[in-house]
């Protein structure tokens, strides 16, 4: 097949997956391919605004089932990956442009002006922070569904779970927002089917 054909196969078969083998232990190789790959997904300014707070043990996923409305899916799946936003990606400029500076890839006027204008964003407006948080984990967290999908894994992203008591109990520093929670595993039962809006009622053509 050729690479459209494999990645069309992939975007179809994933399905949002609610019900998981619970004795299923995923390799950590696995899990590091499928982040690795969820992490070079695009990013505003190439921020990498993501991170991922995974939780694996049996204690863990314990304490997170009542914050998560007690959906049991984060206690069957192999992994429960909480996505979070870095509101203070803007301090990132360094550690993602300062390598390039130094082997040439940038010259000093450019990684200047990159710098003027990420914390001119940042400074003068004070949505940008969470609006590019949210977004470019967005991108992160949908790359990291297809990759756990092509790997042989399902997910279901989550969003019912309450934001206070998850930042209290797994002590999230305030730079980082949950975005979402995405459970990775085995199936125990297919996703039900979903429908999908016809591209008519989807698409405008160059204006409304």
């Amino acid at each position: 097949m050729s690479t459209f054909e494999v990645l069309t196969e992939v975007m179809k078969e994933r399905k949002s997956v609610r019900k998981y083998q619970s004795d299923v232990v995923m390799p950590q190789e696995d899990l590091q391919e499928i982040l690795a790959l969820a992490a070079s997904a695009p990013s505003s300014w190439n921020l990498q605004h993501w991170r991922y707070l995974v939780i694996t043990s049996v204690e863990k996923k314990e304490k997170l089932l009542p914050i998560a409305n007690y959906q049991k899916q984060v206690v069957d799946a192999s992994v429960t990956v909480v996505i979070l936003g870095d509101l203070e990606a803007n301090k990132m400029v360094e550690a993602v442009n300062g390598p390039a500076l130094e082997k040439g890839f940038l010259t000093q006027e450019v990684y200047d002006i990159l710098n003027g204008q990420i914390q001119g964003a940042y400074d003068n407006n004070p949505r940008v922070a969470r609006d590019e948080a949210i977004l470019n984990a967005g991108f992160s967290a949908m790359q990291l569904m297809l990759a756990a999908k092509a790997k042989g894994y399902d997910t279901c992203p989550m969003g019912g779970f309450k934001q206070d008591q998850l930042i209290e109990e797994f002590k999230i520093p305030e730079r980082y927002l949950p975005v979402m929670m995405i459970t990775i595993g085995k199936p125990a039962s297919p996703a039900y089917p979903t429908g999908r809006l016809p591209l008519d009622q989807l698409v405008i053509q160059e204006s409304f």
